[in-house]
């Protein structure tokens, strides 16, 4: 009775830990530097085809990971733009870009923009 006891609270704890690991992996997927780099340069230019999106890139990047756009997480977001890692993605991006600017991506881009405005507006403005 007791050897049960254990293990199924040993069972508990470990599935619980291994459930907030995957839960912190997934986090700091949100808050890194190149995929963060990647969508900033996406975003701009789907601002520009896009008015309506102006203004709303910190709180569309993090809906779409499912986090609340608080300060604390906008403030992370600010801590991971002003890192080496970041600058040195974003620059060599914009560098690719300006090589080869082509205008049949055009196209995918701006279902891609159309998908992320429709996917932030479904899910409603987030309360800070």
């Amino acid at each position: 009775m007791a050897y049960a006891l254990i293990m199924r609270t040993s069972v508990a704890f470990f599935a619980a830990l291994a459930l907030s690991l995957v839960g912190t992996a997934a986090n700091a997927r949100v808050f890194d530097a190149k995929p963060l780099a990647r969508y900033d340069v996406s975003y701009v230019k789907c601002e520009s085809q896009f008015p309506d999106m102006r203004g709303h890139g910190d709180e569309a990047y993090l809906n779409l990971w499912r986090i609340k756009p608080d300060d604390k997480s906008l403030a992370r977001l600010a801590k991971v733009r002003s890192g080496a890692a970041y600058q040195a993605e974003k620059q060599r991006i914009l560098r690719a870009a300006a090589k080869s600017a082509s205008p049949s991506a055009s196209s995918p881009l701006s279902r891609q923009c159309q998908g992320l405005w429709a996917e932030y507006q479904r899910n409603g403005k987030p309360k800070r």
